[in-house]
């Protein structure tokens, strides 16, 4: 009877053992090529998921892509994975990929966030609460708009409002930069209490480092709420299927505003690294890893939650 049931345990033991072994990618999907749109929220998010990549045994690539050009190298195979798709902004950017099939929707990384046109809290304060007021204040505004980057779904949307004559728009310019140059810009105004006009988006420690309030009535462009967003995990079509492994963690990780404006603060304002700031908040914050690695293996087949910890 004991030689039956220390070989039943052991078949037991070994049938555990080839399960996770099975969980396990083939080798193949080792390296984990992920699309950087330059947004220091999606900088951060996927500095921090390749972080756990990398401790599973995996090596991640992280390539800075516009947002055309990610979702076109998302079609032709070239990329893996992207966090950052911001909804309903980047509707037209998306929808053409999702239509023909080429790339996956994975699920929601982050719910609660916003985007959309912003003011100081003294332009505010002067009336200028609305996007139809932004016109009212032209003069003043110097009659610009200030964006991020040329190809962001958000400077499109103003630029079409600004081609559509919508909201007497037509007498203003964009100015096109950068997430950096938009912030320095509005630094340089915001210590003159000068009027200005931007990008605003949250999570960003742009909603800590100025007293600014976001414009009403840009529903019908970036979204009802004040530009309410949720962003999403994107994927190449069959990466999933391909790699499960790694599938199963890019679905179990969901994010929130106050652990992605942490590690956005110490990138943009501590001048730290993405890594370094992922692996800061990844060791003050152990506790999302239970969730996140549910499930979740090594690339050769070991529990993945030990291994993390681990390394941490």
């Amino acid at each position: 009877m004991r030689h039956t049931y220390l070989a039943a345990t052991a078949g037991v033991l070994l049938g555990l053992a080839a399960s996770a072994a099975s969980a396990a990618d083939p080798a193949s999907c080792k390296a984990v090529r992920f699309s950087d749109i330059g947004w220091t929220d999606v900088t951060a998010t996927t500095a921090l998921t390749s972080l756990i990549l990398k401790d599973l045994g995996y090596a991640p690539k992280i390539t800075v892509l516009s947002v055309p050009v990610t979702y076109q190298s998302l079609k032709n195979k070239d990329l893996d994975v992207f966090l950052g798709n911001w909804m309903p902004s980047m509707e037209a950017d998306r929808k053409p990929f999702t239509d023909d099939k080429s790339i996956n929707v994975l699920g929601a990384n982050l719910e609660g966030a916003k985007y959309t046109l912003a003011v100081p809290q003294y332009s505010y304060d002067k009336g200028l609460k609305d996007f139809a007021d932004i016109q009212k204040f032209g003069k003043d505004l110097n009659f610009k708009i200030y964006g991020i980057e040329p190809g962001n779904d958000g400077n499109r949307h103003v630029l079409d409002l600004i081609k559509d004559k919508k909201m007497g728009f037509e007498k203003f310019a964009l100015v096109e930069s950068s997430e950096q140059g938009m912030l320095s810009q509005v630094e340089k105004d915001y210590r003159g209490k000068k009027p200005i006009v931007f990008l605003g988006w949250e999570p960003h420690p742009m909603n800590k480092k100025f007293k600014m309030q976001y414009l009403t009535g840009g529903d019908d462009t970036f979204g009802p709420n004040f530009g309410g967003a949720t962003v999403f995990t994107n994927t190449r079509v069959g990466y999933v299927t391909e790699c499960p492994n790694v599938g199963k963690l890019l679905s179990n990780l969901k994010f929130d505003l106050a652990g992605e404006d942490a590690m956005m603060d110490s990138i943009l304002n501590k001048n730290m690294d993405p890594a370094k700031a992922a692996a800061l908040w990844l060791k003050a914050n152990k506790a999302v890893l239970t969730g996140w690695l549910d499930g979740v293996t090594t690339l050769d087949g070991k529990p993945g939650l030990a291994a993390v910890q681990g390394k941490l």
